[in-house]
């Protein structure tokens, strides 16, 4: 089958309808693979090459249509990708190599599982994965990686031989809860005793809480969000990865897919979360914790913002599943248990790739015996 490939330094140049076609055709489509989400973080700078993230997007196209894409993006250094390859880009200057620039399929900032091959079929999404495959080397990439996979993707990642790699993330199920309270019940009493000190230490505070959703949250409270999620990145001594016009374009183009949650004291505000939801109102809505700042000290706040507020939310609208991001044991403690998610690599270097396959056999071990480690940690009645 004879396909056209063309690459694009500009997501913005590809048409977003039939972009946007293809997302809605994908085993595990999500908002943050769409035009507009990834338009953005190119128009705002966020994800740009002056901040390391040069667009290579790669599509396939037959008979003026387009039938295979996916957002590559030359890297110079392995901020914001929250899958760790640290260590490797260290082993290869230890010998005199150069790791960067590589090749990396991923949403920026975003370890959110879903989508990354968007393909009419499994014949275009493998073409698609050859031709960049044959862009990295032509252009000497020192390796290609694909973040937070779909079952598509790695059935089309195994065919070519990539290397499969294994991490863990939090997800919360909703079991048809009818409210909060039926959710506790779940739980074991250690737990839910927990939960509701927790929740009772913010109310005693005098924090009340507002929900907004969609077009509700106007460009006060989008520039209240903003000063707290800046101020929690500098905090901890970083720029924030998302700039201010990032989230003018969720207002202006996606204000459908998010829900803030704005904690108050005395009238003001002085906190806030973000969540993200996708296909809201079907059997298959999924919202994923996303931003929080905070503006004032207040004990378990962050735990009511972010997860009770969020998990009520979910309870009331029907939502099946809260993701809540990358990394946190914590999250256990709340109701979120382990999920395996998956990226694939593949090293140019054939003595480097031998010796990652080793590692990545080794740590695949370890990743299954934490997983049985954790199930020993459920914090719901035993039988639940």
């Amino acid at each position: 089958m004879d396909y056209v490939t063309r690459v694009y330094q500009d997501p913005r140049d590809i048409p977003a309808q039939m972009w946007d076609g293809l997302c809605a055709q994908q085993d595990a489509p999500t908002p943050f693979i769409s035009h507009a989400y990834l338009a953005a973080l190119h128009e705002s700078g966020s994800a740009s090459p002056k901040t390391g993230w040069k667009p290579q997007f790669v599509t396939l196209w037959r008979d003026n249509q387009l039938v295979a894409a996916c957002a590559l993006y030359l890297k110079s250094h392995s901020y914001g990708e929250y899958v760790f390859d640290w260590a490797w880009a260290n082993a290869y200057g230890e010998h005199g190599l150069a790791y960067y620039p590589k090749g990396l399929v991923a949403v920026p900032f975003t370890p959110v599982p879903g989508s990354r091959l968007l393909a009419s079929n499994n014949d275009s999404r493998t073409h698609l994965l050859t031709s960049v495959l044959d862009l990295c080397k032509e252009k000497g990439f020192s390796s290609l990686h694909l973040l937070f996979t779909s079952p598509q993707d790695r059935l089309a990642c195994d065919a070519l031989g990539f290397m499969q790699r294994q991490t863990v993330q939090f997800h919360w199920r909703n079991a048809q809860f009818t409210d909060f309270d039926h959710f506790l019940t779940s739980l074991s009493q250690e737990k839910r005793k927990k939960i509701k000190q927790e929740r009772r230490r913010v109310q005693e505070a005098g924090v009340t809480f507002q929900t907004r959703s969609g077009s509700e949250i106007s460009t006060q409270d989008w520039d209240f969000f903003y000063d707290c999620y800046e101020r929690t990145y500098l905090e901890h001594g970083n720029a924030p990865y998302l700039s201010r016009s990032f989230f003018q374009s969720m207002q202006d183009h996606m204000a459908d897919n998010w829900v803030l949650f704005v904690a108050q004291r005395e009238g003001q505000p002085i906190a806030c979360s973000l969540i993200a939801v996708h296909a809201l109102g079907s059997d298959n809505a999924v919202a994923y914790g996303r931003y929080w700042g905070a503006l004032e000290r207040v004990d378990c706040l962050h735990f009511e913002a972010c997860y009770y507020k969020p998990l009520n939310w979910c309870i009331n609208n029907n939502v099946s599943c809260f993701e809540g991001g990358a990394q946190g044991e914590h999250k256990m403690a709340r109701a979120l248990m382990p999920v395996t998610t998956y990226s694939a690599h593949w090293l140019a270097h054939p003595a480097f790739a031998d010796a990652v396959e080793r590692y990545l056999e080794r740590e695949r071990s370890g990743i299954d015996q934490y997983l049985e480690h954790l199930a020993e940690r459920s914090p719901f009645k035993h039988g639940a």
